[in-house]
């Protein structure tokens, strides 16, 4: 529950600090004095947007703080899931700058508007007139049905099954979008393949065979200057090694007169040594060098065929080739292996949506249970609340697709009058009507769920005389199972409280500013009279009001 809230530099408030209490806590003020303001400041600590048009002072900083007693409501593992330290008295806080940069803290931990939007829907339900928009919300409606139903553990386990259910039938359909269309181009896939399987390729082979071919292509002229070579150094005449012979004859006949005689003789030995052996090579070369047009034409054959390739797949070179032969061969796998997938996705889902089939039906059935006993509480407390003739239906469809909450689509009818079959109650019923089935609601929802804190924004609008004080009544009820705020304009409801407020504007300075003052058992029965009267307060209105808080008591 909120145990306190404090406001700085919101709005028309400069500086508020509020203690709060379990059972009815009553907010009274006169109009535009800033009872709805103070909503606002709350709900930034709920997760609402803000910007610099909330600053009262623009160039100082709002804070807004309310500190929350959790204990009681199973909200560790929300604290341990998104690593924020747990604490039984637990605090939100807002920070808003003048530059408009929103800072959110728990328990001074940074957090995020969202997560703290998500803790704040945990804690506390504000309710204002046009949140009866939600009694046209499907989810809204199967909520307060489910509520009375008690399926939070059926729900859980649906939505559970649901969350697979989803991932699986995504699955699947990818899965078979993809096989459908690969099996389309399965056979250009096969066919391309086959192609390059024939071709059998080899790494490597692409450039020894362009080496080949070079070769051959001129074997007449390389043959030719071989031989030539080979004549120069070797054959019968004034060739290159002979004439080293007759080098090395000379130079033998010198060398001991010489005094470098002996290593010139020992160099040209050497390089005939070298040229006699070149010489053999050539011979061998030469010898080895033929013209095959035949093994040409083959070898230009298969180049053809390997660059014909490459350019048909848009690759660079034969081993980009090899690997993408291996792609279209893993390509064709997985289409083959994808009906084995498709097979086990088909079995999985027919097996989970049996499961939510099953979920869905026991959801539905403890819906259906219910619905009776649930149109007549509310019908009942329509009635105490001024509409004798008030009829409340609920109809429950089945839908044909599964939903987050189940297969059933509620809507909640509704009729104030005995000739009037009872129809949507958004179409309807008037504002004030909607709102007290919105109090109904809310009243038989405060047993059954775990909320700490309601707050209420003129609930009783549009009602007086007995009805008002039925609405004091219904609220002070719930206060026994909650903390319940109520902001009103009427003394039925304002003497129900077990603590009042009065919001008030302070214009003794040089600016108005909205405060707040917790009333003393004398001031709240002036604030009473006050609401019974008007500005002029009576020794009647006083008379009355003191009736009227000794009568809540009892």
């Amino acid at each position: 529950m909120l145990i306190k809230l404090y406001v700085q530099n919101y709005a028309l408030i400069k500086d508020l600090d509020i203690e709060l209490e379990n059972g009815l806590t009553i907010i009274t003020g006169e109009t535009g004095a800033g009872k709805t303001i103070l909503l606002g400041a709350l709900s930034l600590i709920l997760g609402t947007r803000a910007d610099t048009s909330v600053l009262l002072e623009k160039n100082e900083k709002c804070i807004v703080e309310g500190t929350f007693r959790i204990e009681e409501y199973d909200l560790a593992e929300f604290f341990s899931a998104n690593e924020i330290d747990y604490e039984p008295v637990t605090i939100l806080r807002r920070e808003i700058n003048p530059a408009g940069k929103s800072r959110a803290f728990i328990n001074d931990t940074p957090a995020t508007v969202n997560l703290l939007k998500e803790l704040g829907d945990r804690l506390i339900d504000i309710h204002s007139q046009h949140q009866t928009l939600m009694l046209n919300d499907n989810s809204f409606q199967l909520n307060v049905i489910d509520s009375f139903a008690v399926t939070a553990k059926l729900k859980d386990e649906y939505r559970t099954s649901f969350k697979k259910y989803r991932s699986l039938k995504k699955e699947y359909n990818e899965v078979k979008e993809k096989a459908d269309r690969n099996k389309a181009d399965l056979e250009y896939y096969q066919f391309q393949l086959n192609q390059l399987e024939d071709a059998k390729l080899v790494d490597g082979e692409q450039e020894e065979l362009e080496k080949e071919q070079e070769l051959l292509s001129h074997a007449g002229e390389i043959k030719l200057a071989l031989g030539t070579a080979s004549d120069l150094f070797s054959s019968e005449g004034k060739s290159i090694l002979a004439s080293l012979r007759e080098a090395k004859v000379n130079l033998a006949k010198i060398k001991d007169f010489l005094h470098q005689g002996e290593e010139i003789l020992n160099r040209t030995e050497s390089s005939y040594v070298e040229l006699n052996d070149i010489a053999s090579e050539l011979e061998k070369l030469t010898a080895s060098i033929e013209a095959d047009p035949g093994r040409l034409a083959r070898i230009n054959d298969r180049l053809d065929t390997i660059y014909a390739l490459i350019q048909k797949h848009r690759v660079n070179s034969l081993n980009e080739l090899i690997i993408k032969r291996e792609e279209i061969r893993n390509l064709i796998r997985s289409i083959i292996n994808s009906d084995d997938r498709l097979v086990e996705l088909e079995s999985i889902l027919t097996k989970e949506t049996d499961h939510l089939k099953k979920l869905s039906g026991d959801i539905s059935a403890r819906r259906k249970a219910i619905l009776h006993d649930v149109e007549k509480k509310i019908t009942d407390l329509l009635k105490q609340l001024g509409m004798p003739n008030a009829r409340f239906r609920i109809s429950l469809t089945s839908l044909r697709d599964f939903t987050p909450e189940g297969t059933d689509h509620a809507d909640f009818l509704f009729s104030a009058n005995k000739q009037v079959e009872p129809e949507n109650l958004a179409r309807i019923a008037s504002g004030g009507e909607l709102s007290r089935v919105m109090l109904s609601l809310k009243s038989l929802l405060t047993k059954n769920i775990n909320l700490p804190t309601i707050i209420f924004d003129e609930i009783d609008a549009g009602v007086s005389g007995e009805v008002a004080d039925k609405v004091g009544q219904i609220l002070a009820g719930m206060g026994k199972y909650m903390q319940v705020v109520n902001i009103t304009h009427l003394p039925q409801v304002a003497s129900r409280g077990t603590k009042h407020y009065h919001v008030y504007k302070d214009e003794s300075g040089n600016e108005t500013i909205t405060r707040i003052k917790l009333l003393s058992s004398e001031e709240r029965i002036h604030e009473v009279a006050r609401l019974l009267s008007g500005s002029e307060i009576t020794e009647i209105a006083i008379k009355n009001a003191k009736e009227l808080i000794k009568a809540a008591k009892n």
